[in-house]
């Protein structure tokens, strides 16, 4: 642990990802830019994946990294690639999830795909079936973008940007969609829709494929949490948060001191998570394409 703290402190820039950034950028632009030469197939695929990125560039940005201010850190990440969620919003939300005896929790982790008895019989026939199509691994990368961008802006409708965030949070959310809008729409000329569908959706997809299982409902809080030992594009687009355990266990180390930390305790971190272990995300798929993970209602609610 020590380990981790001189490295999460010692440098007031992590020049890696500084570096991460500029290639996200530069990558953004190059896309966006030249998006009527470049085939649908490997737009979709390269505007999805670049998305993503950007959203984990965001997680590092909400631990703290890569500067030693916060303010710098924001202003990093202050383009909103994927549109849908106010970074301000984001980083309460996750930092509320971090408190690892509440993981899972459908009340008290508002990351928590679980729901609460009373919240199950509250839902309509279609809505059951749709929380369990988005416990399978392909009802999950089809279906919860939707889910959370209704979730949130339903909300917000409902009880105002009081209620969810605050009208400044809004404000500064809105001027850097209009950042983002005003490159990709008014300079590079690519249709709205086309950035929507090969740009901002396949980026929330490809997050949900990282989320998917990082997470379970175990008695013990210690066993909660996920390794996923991805494939390297994968693995660099998640910024090594596969390696989940690593990061609830030291959320201070920057992205590219988690793999060191995993191989050094690889037999003790895997015991301690109760061997919630997998290959590669190609085993994900395999055991949970069309099969749901686990029940939709929290075990231990259903229990209580």
């Amino acid at each position: 642990m020590r380990a981790g703290v001189d490295i999460g402190k010692a440098r007031s820039i992590e020049w890696p990802t500084i570096l991460v950034a500029f290639a996200i950028y530069a990558s953004f632009g190059l896309l966006t830019w030249f998006h009527e030469a470049i085939p649908v197939v490997l737009l979709v695929l390269a505007g999805g994946y670049v998305v993503a990125w950007h959203g984990s560039l965001q997680h590092e940005a909400v631990h703290g990294h890569p500067t030693r201010w916060s303010l710098v850190n924001r202003m990093l990440v202050f383009p909103s690639l994927w549109l849908w969620i106010p970074y301000e919003i984001y980083r309460e939300q996750h930092l509320r999830h971090h408190r690892d005896p509440y993981l899972t929790d459908p009340v008290e982790d508002p990351e928590s795909f679980y729901v609460t008895p009373a919240q199950w019989e509250t839902l309509s026939p279609f809505g059951k079936a749709l929380r369990r199509v988005n416990n399978s691994l392909l009802g999950r990368l089809l279906l919860c973008p939707l889910l959370c961008v209704w979730s949130l802006y339903a909300a917000l409708f409902r009880e105002g940007p009081k209620a969810v965030g605050s009208p400044r949070i809004w404000a500064v959310h809105l001027l850097s969609v209009a950042l983002v809008l005003t490159w990709v729409v008014a300079v590079c000329g690519m249709p709205l829709w086309v950035y929507l569908l090969c740009f901002a959706y396949p980026g929330m997809v490809l997050t949900s494929l990282r989320s998917f299982l990082e997470h379970r409902a175990a008695d013990d809080p210690a066993e909660r949490t996920a390794i996923v030992e991805a494939e390297a594009p994968l693995a660099l687009m998640f910024l090594n948060n596969n390696l989940h355990v690593v990061h609830h266990e030291a959320p201070w180390l920057p992205w590219y001191a988690i793999p060191r930390r995993y191989r050094e305790q690889r037999a003790r971190i895997l015991a301690d998570n109760g061997g919630y272990f997998f290959r590669g995300y190609w085993e994900v798929a395999l055991r949970y394409l069309l099969r749901p993970k686990e029940p939709v209602v929290h075990p231990r609610r259903q229990a209580a």
